[in-house]
């Protein structure tokens, strides 16, 4: 390898968050404003996965929402391919969802249950000016690559497993070769084969086009199957980092320490030392 070649920058990152604060207006009259976020920062570079991990009501989904235009920004900043969206208008939105898509957690809610796959695959087709020919042309291609057969295209989403519509789903955030998609708890929905299945159709999409995901979840060895790096978000902070293996089997942080140690494993007498090493800890911290 040449000297220019390991002196060579690393490229710009697709996605930039920068200090981003978010908060939400307060339940009853005159209640002051919620903050969730708290100065959030983290970049995703090109092909690369970034893991988004905590528990339920610690600001990780609203973050995927801040970058959707899903919810209002009170500060900080947004940056995709260099550009602040943080308060993109309507119109401009449109055109970045050339570029950045979304896939849910629940199929079936982000699918229309009255159209069929092939008509939902089309649509975004459509709107970028695909014609008829070419864009059927192209679902089929898209169903072939979530293995999904030919003539799902004429058939309902209801006639679809939670794992096949949510491969319908990938399919459709594809559509139009996005650079960045944001995987909001993509398989908490799904029992663990069908889990593996779409992770693993995920990973090899992202090494057939080069996408990124940031990827959001709460089950810290999901996070790790799919991530380059991992950032572990608290009550609207980051407080870990780094390195998807290291966060993930040698964590820092105390918060990171309790996830992994509440993490479910197959072996019994593992997770009955793993529960006690849990307890343990949390005596420690109620002293």
């Amino acid at each position: 390898m040449s000297g220019s070649a390991l002196s060579d920058p690393p490229p710009a990152p697709v996605l930039a968050i920068r200090d981003l604060h978010v908060s939400f207006p307060g339940k009853g009259w005159r209640a002051p404003r919620v903050d969730v976020l708290h100065g959030v920062s983290l970049d995703i570079r090109p092909g690369e996965t970034v893991g988004l991990v905590g528990e339920s009501g610690s600001g990780k989904t609203t973050i995927g929402r801040a970058v959707l235009g899903l919810v209002p920004v009170r500060s900080g900043a947004v940056e995709f391919r260099g550009e602040r969206i943080e308060h993109a208008s309507a119109r401009r939105r449109r055109l970045l969802s050339r570029h950045l898509q979304v896939v849910f957690q629940d199929p079936y809610a982000s699918l229309n249950p009255s159209i069929p796959v092939g008509d939902t695959l089309a649509e975004p087709l459509h709107a970028q000016g695909t014609p008829g020919r070419e864009a059927r042309r192209q679902v089929v291609d898209l169903l072939d690559r979530v293995a999904l057969p030919g003539d799902a295209a004429h058939r309902l989403p209801r006639e679809f497993s939670g794992g096949q519509r949510q491969r319908i789903a990938i399919a459709r955030a594809l559509a139009i070769g996005p650079e960045l998609v944001v995987c909001d708890e993509p398989v908490s929905a799904l029992d663990l084969t069908t889990q593996r299945t779409v992770l693993d159709l995920l990973l090899e999409i992202q090494e057939q086009t080069g996408v990124a995901y940031l990827f959001v979840s709460h089950d810290l060895s999901v996070v790790r199957y799919m991530s380059h790096r991992v950032n572990v978000i608290h009550r609207g902070r980051i407080v870990e980092s780094g390195g998807a293996e290291q966060v993930t089997t040698a964590p820092r942080h105390p918060y990171t320490q309790r996830l992994l140690l509440s993490a479910p494993v197959a072996d019994p007498t593992a997770q009955r030392a793993r529960r006690t090493a849990l307890a343990q800890r949390r005596a420690e911290e109620s002293r």
